[in-house]
């Protein structure tokens, strides 16, 4: 998967930058035809190579969703051994 990723994201500071801000705004544009609202988070992840404070932010999101996760895995195990 990082493999992956390294291929598709441009290596350089200048061109991360740049895709990033171009998805972003491409998102904020997302109401038009082929643009997307899913841009704004895929821009943000990009960006968040280089900045300290998006990449915070993206942690802390990370944490919250994969706690969230457990907990769901959690209560679906608890549901079917009640059910049981």
């Amino acid at each position: 998967m990082r493999q992956t990723a390294k291929k598709i994201m441009p290596e350089g500071r200048l061109g991360r930058f740049v895709v990033g801000i171009l998805l972003v705004i491409g998102g904020i544009l997302g109401f038009l035809p082929v643009l997307g609202f899913w841009m704004i988070p895929l821009g943000f992840i990009i960006l968040s190579v280089d900045f300290p404070f998006i990449r915070k932010q993206r942690r802390k999101a990370e944490v919250k969703l994969g706690r969230w996760w457990q907990d769901r895995k959690k209560r679906q195990a608890q549901k079917r051994s009640k059910t049981q």
